[in-house]
């Protein structure tokens, strides 16, 4: 969990706030320091609040804080609160609402939802202009993927589409040549074709989240590789506009057998802005494909397949055999645009959305 902030106003002579209006909080934490294999965090970004500096030293004032309830409440009932331990707070409160008026989804959905909603101010992407992948990636190791909107984690508007599927796959198998990968799942998406295709070339924004969670191994801590430490790892990939389904099954298949991630990076991945060899990092992948409204409707499936874990390395566990359970949420933007694509997904829906097909590898 990171911080951000939006606290401004300080009335100290004197004295002037450190951070910008809708930048980093002073007190924040960033993964700009790990190595590159490592997970991207922070995921999203809370208020965390803000510090003043007088050109040589910087202090904290309690307007640039948030109020919070005491726990010394027979001296005080009030303090304030900052730094991640106050964004922390609000992402439990976010998390908590979220529970409460979805109280049959997964933690793993709620996870993805918060990530899902988050939105970089103007401000962070001015801090860390993302000019490519890697830039992204860099925006994201400070600023995780924005400030989530808890409206706009529940609620789809006519021109914004939301799907949410809860599932889960078996990664791995014992067979007399040792743990072998097991299962994919192709999820059908209920796309709204007719309508995309009408769009043309409008400029349309889609967004992935993955998220499941993972057993750390019990033997691995600190360890250097990434492999060791997950129980296991999922992956997703969409179907390409030009790409036949038989042709898109292959190249996940091929993919699915490769312990890294070299095999996802072949192929044309200008569409996505963190793209294979950025995203598949942690329990929490998420990435944002762009372009046109015509490209979209061709691509319609979308696959989670799995990597390597210590279920399918320390066969002696016997933790091969174990369930994967994941959410994966997609969603459509057409911004600048009255089109309607709630309508029709929603006739296609109740039919579509619960049908995976697990494909044995």
């Amino acid at each position: 969990m990171g911080a951000s902030t939006r606290k401004t106003s300080l009335d100290e002579p004197g004295f002037n706030v450190l951070a910008a209006e809708g930048g980093l909080s002073p007190f924040t934490s960033t993964s700009s320091g790990w190595d590159n294999v490592w997970p991207l965090k922070p995921d999203v970004v809370f208020e965390g609040g803000n510090a003043g500096t007088d050109g040589t030293m910087s202090d904290n004032f309690d307007s640039l804080e948030l109020l919070t309830a005491n726990a010394r409440f027979h001296r005080n009932l009030f303090t304030t609160i900052n730094a991640t331990s106050a964004a922390s707070a609000l992402a439990a409160s976010m998390a908590a609402k979220l529970m409460a008026h979805f109280p049959d989804l997964r933690p793993e959905t709620i996870r993805g939802l918060m990530t899902h909603s988050a939105r970089w101010t103007p401000k962070m992407l001015e801090m860390y202009p993302p000019n490519n992948q890697a830039g992204y990636a860099r925006l994201i190791r400070h600023c995780g993927w924005g400030i989530p909107d808890q409206n706009l984690a529940m609620w789809s508007v006519n021109n914004s589409l939301s799907l949410i599927e809860e599932s889960s796959l078996r990664p791995y198998q014992k067979t007399h040549e040792g743990i072998k990968t097991h299962q994919m799942n192709v999820h059908a998406l209920p796309w709204p074709v007719q309508e995309l295709l009408e769009l043309r070339d409008t400029p349309v924004e889609m967004r992935v989240t993955l998220s499941y969670f993972i057993e750390p191994n019990p033997s691995s801590r600190g360890s250097v590789s990434k492999f060791y430490y997950p129980s296991h790892r999922l992956r997703f990939a969409m179907k390409r506009p030009t790409e036949q389904f038989d042709d898109f099954r292959a190249r996940i298949n091929a993919a699915a057998q490769v312990v890294g991630e070299e095999a996802m990076a072949s192929g044309n991945d200008r569409n996505w802005l963190l793209g294979k060899t950025q995203r598949h990092k942690g329990s929490l992948h998420q990435d944002i494909w762009q372009g046109t409204a015509a490209e979209l409707a061709n691509c319609g499936f979308l696959a989670v397949f799995p990597g390597q874990g210590w279920w399918r390395t320390r066969q002696a566990l016997e933790k091969y055999d174990s369930e994967a359970r994941y959410s994966l949420i997609v969603s459509i933007h057409v911004p600048g645009t009255e089109v309607d694509l709630l309508t029709p997904v929603q006739s296609q829906i109740d039919a579509l959305i619960a049908n995976p097909v697990a494909i044995p590898i």
